[in-house]
């Protein structure tokens, strides 16, 4: 590992002389690029640099203390500086065990949220609009960006199904664990006799791609223009400024209604549609190495049951870890940090353990 640590450390050294020559530094596109590399190499390099200055400090120590000092309180001090040390370079190789681990490209990307209403009708839907307030503000409580592409809403204020966009650095980093099949567990409105229904709602996290990403033929593309619409007569317009797009190889089709520009619609529509395309042949690669291991968080197949929201108990349970944290109503109002944090520690400790097996 240290090898590596001193390979990556050179390159980090190289790119940064290179930035300062004049030749770079008077290409904006070139400067980026390698601007960009330096900051993703820059965690581990700090690490690694801390790392080594603790195994100096730890050395020092040692030789002193072997040296054979005759001051009882000058031994006592190195003794002290010495464990710290080593508990310095424990917690610092711990740091870049994780930060080498192979790493996510579409990490940083923003992501698409897919929602829609499973088993159980309307309490279906009115759980999915729970769980896109929920994201909502998971996202304004980190100053990410949210806007709806569409949105199917039912009379009584529930969701059929809506697809909207989270931008923010590492958007896809702590949401990508999110796709799965979430089921609620609790008492309906409507319900006079008191008793608790079972729910599901559908939710697809995917990285957000454009044209460029994913190389889409406009042959392979039918493109139609309608009128906005919504419940109750929300999201309309006398334009037919809404777009829905038909990739015809596969069929996917997607709409995007919520901009009043027709060219923002289809802008919206064609990252979507990249996406979505993009998961796909993600999904099918996956497929096809099925032999290799499958991280414990789960595929991000969306037929997997992932989580259970049982509102009489106060409870959220994750099945994929075993984590059940009594604190329903602060994670319906975005508080998911404690979650998303143990998924991706799981994630990152399967990783680990699927590197030392191999």
């Amino acid at each position: 590992m240290i090898d590596k640590l001193r390979e990556i450390e050179e390159k980090y050294v190289a790119i940064e002389g290179r930035m300062e020559t004049p030749e770079v530094y008077s290409d904006p596109a070139v400067y980026a690029k390698l601007a960009q590399e330096l900051k993703t190499l820059s965690p581990v390099v700090e690490a690694f640099r801390r790392y080594c200055k603790a195994e100096s400090t730890a050395r020092e120590a040692r030789e002193l203390l072997d040296g054979g000092t005759d001051d009882p309180e000058f031994r006592e001090l190195l003794r002290e500086e010495f464990e710290e040390a080593k508990r310095n370079m424990e917690q610092q190789e711990g740091e870049l065990k994780i930060l080498l681990l192979p790493r996510d490209p579409n990490d940083d990307k923003n992501v698409i949220v897919e929602i829609r209403g499973g088993a159980g009708g309307e309490e279906a839907a009115l759980f999915a609009h729970s769980l896109y307030r929920m994201y909502s503000m998971y996202a304004e409580g980190r100053r990410w960006k949210t806007e709806i592409a569409n949105i199917n809403e039912t009379e009584i204020g529930g969701i059929k199904e809506i697809s909207f966009v989270i931008e923010g650095a590492g958007a896809y980093s702590r949401l990508k664990f999110e796709s799965g099949v979430h089921r609620v567990q609790r008492v309906p409105d409507t319900e006079a006799s008191g008793r608790i229904h079972t729910s599901t709602v559908t939710v697809a996290v995917l990285p957000e791609m454009d044209e460029l990403d994913f190389q889409i033929s406009p042959a392979d593309l039918q493109i139609d223009t309608f009128r906005s619409s919504g419940a109750g007569g929300q999201h309309v317009n006398k334009t037919e400024s809404a777009i829905r797009i038909t990739h015809l190889p596969t069929g996917t089709v997607v709409e995007c209604q919520d901009e009043r520009s027709q060219h923002k619609n289809r802008d919206r529509a064609m990252k979507i549609l990249a996406s979505r395309l993009y998961e796909a042949e993600r999904e099918k690669q996956n497929a096809e190495l099925a032999a290799e291991r499958k991280s414990q968080v789960g595929t991000g197949d969306r037929s997997e049951r992932i989580r259970t929201y049982n509102f009489p108990q106060g409870r959220v349970t994750d099945h994929r870890i075993g984590l059940t944290l009594y604190k329903i109503e602060q994670i319906m109002n975005g508080d998911l940090d404690e979650l998303v944090d143990a998924l991706i520690t799981a994630h990152q400790a399967d990783l680990m353990r699927a590197q030392t097996e191999a």
